[in-house]
């Protein structure tokens, strides 16, 4: 008998104890902020900088090697040839479903230019889901981009000393 009575007051004491953190949030002020009205600053400045967003491509360095479409894990992304026989490798569309996308940036490591990245974009809120699709249509079918030899292209290049000044300074802040 005495062994139920104290399970009972232990048992009551653990629902107190519990309740307690919630009943302390009666008290309190709410924290809740109104997105996006009532916000000092822009919030893709409070993203890092490897912060994964929708997708975008630079046609002007895509060699439409066509790797970002063969790894995508979930078939996202569509790149259409031409139609025309003599430009058989020129690339006329360059599709990615947003709605599809997991984000896992796959795409982005296989890409040998780095044509194709995560920008600072996260808001893609919309009712119908075929507006997520990003085209990316041509006026007129585009020829691969043909990388020098031996080295990467310059964006890429350029990218990479810039991600790189990033680190450093996050380095070099004082703590």
């Amino acid at each position: 008998m005495l062994s139920y009575f104290k399970n009972f007051f232990d048992t009551v004491r653990t629902v107190f104890e519990g309740l307690s953190v919630t009943f302390s949030y009666l008290i309190r002020h709410p924290i809740t902020i109104q997105y996006p009205d009532r916000i000092d600053y822009r919030v893709q400045d409070t993203l890092p900088r490897r912060y994964r967003g929708h997708l975008e491509v630079d046609l002007d360095i895509c060699t439409n090697c066509k790797a970002c479409e063969r790894e995508c894990p979930i078939s996202c992304i569509a790149i259409t040839d031409s139609d025309e026989p003599d430009k058989k490798r020129w690339m006329a569309e360059f599709d990615i479903d947003l709605a599809k996308c997991m984000y896992c940036g796959i795409c982005s490591e296989v890409c040998p230019t780095g044509a194709i990245r995560h920008s600072q974009e996260f808001e893609g809120a919309c009712y119908d889901p075929i507006a997520m699709a990003r085209h990316f249509v041509l006026d007129s079918p585009m020829a691969p981009f043909k990388p020098t030899r031996g080295g990467e292209t310059d964006s890429a290049l350029a990218r990479k000393v810039e991600i790189g000044k990033d680190y450093m300074d996050v380095f070099a802040q004082p703590k």
